[in-house]
């Protein structure tokens, strides 16, 4: 009996823990939902309000204040809020006190198409609807469509991850066979970027002759700059 003893105990604490275990999840379950907590990770400004994320978490049977756990599908619920157009992750999970929260990444435009259809192309290379709430103050895209502008996505990649080419650079222009000319801030040339290979090269060229002209004083004296030859700039004079 003495050596029987310790596998009663146990066999008693097992039984213990699981009906610890299912009171303890019964309870959760049975709990309501007391409020609903929304996180946007990006400090930039809002393409989607706290109070549509809201909506989104709600509609639809998601979870409504007063619901209880039980009843919610915390997949379903995030899937609806990845579907929306200006969300690009959702994260949605329920606290320790009732509280149903979402961390949400906004999608981030770094192009701007404007002329017979108006859309964002964002940091993914996927378009993207203008937003209600804010307008960002990115590249103009002109002579692209929706079907044509993935061509400028190299070019706007470079120019959002380079401080000089983001503060220089205020639009592209697509010519007719793809080719595209780049609009610089507070110059009157023209350059003439070709496709969009050999990006990076034909940037670091542009920057390095930006730098030595403006050093030298002559940036106004250039009616015509030409990146396509990518290992060479070719200048045309007034």
């Amino acid at each position: 009996m003495k050596r029987s003893l310790p596998y009663i105990k146990a066999g008693f604490l097992l039984v213990l823990v699981v009906f610890l275990f299912g009171f303890a999840e019964k309870r959760h379950s049975a709990r309501k939902i007391n409020d609903v907590k929304v996180h946007f990770t990006d400090s930039e400004n809002l393409y989607v309000s706290e109070e549509v994320v809201n909506k989104l978490l709600i509609q639809n049977d998601g979870a409504t204040s007063g619901e209880g756990l039980e009843a919610l599908d915390l997949n379903r619920v995030e899937s609806l809020l990845n579907a929306h157009d200006m969300i690009e992750n959702a994260e949605v999970y329920l606290t320790l006190d009732g509280q149903l929260a979402a961390t949400v990444s906004q999608r981030k435009p770094i192009g701007r198409a404007i002329g017979n259809s108006s859309f964002y192309l964002d940091r993914q290379g996927k378009v993207m609807p203008l937003s209600a709430y804010y307008s960002a103050r990115v590249p103009l895209l002109t002579g692209f469509n929706e079907k044509n502008v993935s061509e400028v996505y190299p070019l706007l990649n470079q120019v959002e991850k380079d401080d000089f080419l983001k503060k220089h650079i205020t639009g592209i222009h697509r010519l007719p066979g793809g080719k595209m000319e780049v609009h610089i801030r507070g110059c009157d040339f023209d350059v003439y970027f070709g496709d969009s290979s050999r990006t990076v090269l034909k940037f670091n060229n542009f920057k390095a002759f930006y730098k030595k002209a403006q050093k030298d004083e002559k940036l106004n004296t250039y009616k015509k700059v030409n990146l396509q030859f990518g290992d060479q700039v070719v200048c045309t004079k007034k």
